[in-house]
C-alpha cells in the first residue's frame, strides 16, 4: 500500500522521468507533470503503472500556473512531497544579444527556473503546514555555484533557487517542512547531447570520475533525500558532478 504521494514537475522525460521511476520503485505514488511532451508523459505514465496517480499539463513559463497545478493535483489526492525539476536552459550572449531577445530570455528563464518553483513551494508549504509537514526537493545546477560563459541568466536563476532552499529550510523547519536541492553537473540526456557532440569527449575528460552523470544518478540522490534516511537534513544542496567542481 503506497502511503505517500509526490508531485514531480517536468517528469515526461530525462531526469524528471528517472526521478518519477525511482520514487515509484521506492513506494511513492507519483503525480506527473509536463508542458508540451504529452506523448512522452503518457510513456512515463505507462512505465509507472499503478504508481502513477495523475498526469497534469501546465506551462510553467506562467508562474500562476504553478499554483493551479498544485491545486489540480491535490484535488486528486493528498500530496506529501514535491520535486521542482522542470527547467529551461537557453544560452545567451550577454553583450551582443538584441534587447528583445535578452528580455525574453530573462523573463522565461526566471519564470520557469525560479518563479514557478517558488509559487509551487508556497502552495505546497501552506498545505504541508496544515498536515504535519512535508518535503520539497529543488533541482538546481552546478552553475548555480559557479560562473559559466553564455549562461549568466540560467546560472543566476539556479543560484536564486539554491539560496531560496537555504532560507526556507530555516523558516519552515518549525512546521516540519524539509527542503533540499540537488545540483547536477553534466548529465547524459538527449537534451544535453544536442549541440555538444563535438565536445562530448572533452567534457568527459574534465570529469575525474570519467563519465557524465546519468538521470538515474540524479534520481538516486533525490530518492535518498525524500526518504526516511534523511530526516535530519534540510537546506542542503547536494552536488552530482563526478568530482568536477567543489565550492
Amino acid at each position: 500500500m503506497r502511503s505517500k504521494r509526490v508531485l514531480v514537475t517536468g517528469s515526461s522525460r530525462g531526469i524528471g522521468r528517472a526521478i518519477a521511476q525511482r520514487l515509484a520503485q521506492t513506494g511513492w505514488s507519483v503525480a506527473l507533470h509536463y508542458t508540451n511532451g504529452e506523448k512522452e508523459a503518457k510513456q512515463t505514465e505507462k512505465l509507472l503503472g499503478t504508481a502513477c496517480t495523475g498526469v497534469y499539463r501546465a506551462d510553467l513559463a506562467n508562474p500562476a500556473k504553478a499554483t493551479e497545478l498544485f491545486s489540480e493535483a491535490l484535488a486528486d489526492g493528498p500530496i506529501h512531497a514535491i520535486v521542482n525539476n522542470a527547467g529551461v536552459y537557453m544560452p545567451l550572449d550577454f553583450l551582443h544579444s538584441g534587447d528583445a531577445a535578452f528580455k525574453a530570455n530573462l523573463h522565461k528563464t526566471f519564470a520557469v527556473n525560479f518563479e514557478s518553483p517558488l509559487m509551487l513551494i508556497r502552495a505546497a508549504a501552506k498545505h504541508f503546514e496544515k498536515n504535519g509537514g512535508g518535503k520539497i526537493l529543488n533541482v538546481a545546477s552546478r552553475v548555480g555555484f559557479r560562473g559559466e560563459g553564455g549562461a549568466a541568466l540560467y546560472a543566476a536563476s539556479k543560484a536564486s533557487l539554491i539560496n531560496l532552499t537555504r532560507s526556507l529550510a530555516v523558516e519552515l523547519a518549525p512546521q516540519k517542512i524539509q527542503i533540499f536541492g540537488v545540483a547536477p553537473g553534466w548529465v547524459d540526456t538527449a537534451m544535453a547531447r544536442e549541440g555538444m557532440e563535438e565536445r562530448y569527449e572533452q567534457i568527459k575528460e574534465s570529469i575525474p570520475l570519467g563519465r557524465m552523470a546519468t538521470p538515474t544518478d540524479c534520481a538516486a540522490t533525490v530518492a535518498f533525500l525524500l526518504s526516511d534516511d534523511a530526516t535530519y537534513l534540510s537546506g542542503v544542496t547536494i552536488d552530482i558532478n563526478g568530482a568536477s567542481y567543489f565550492h
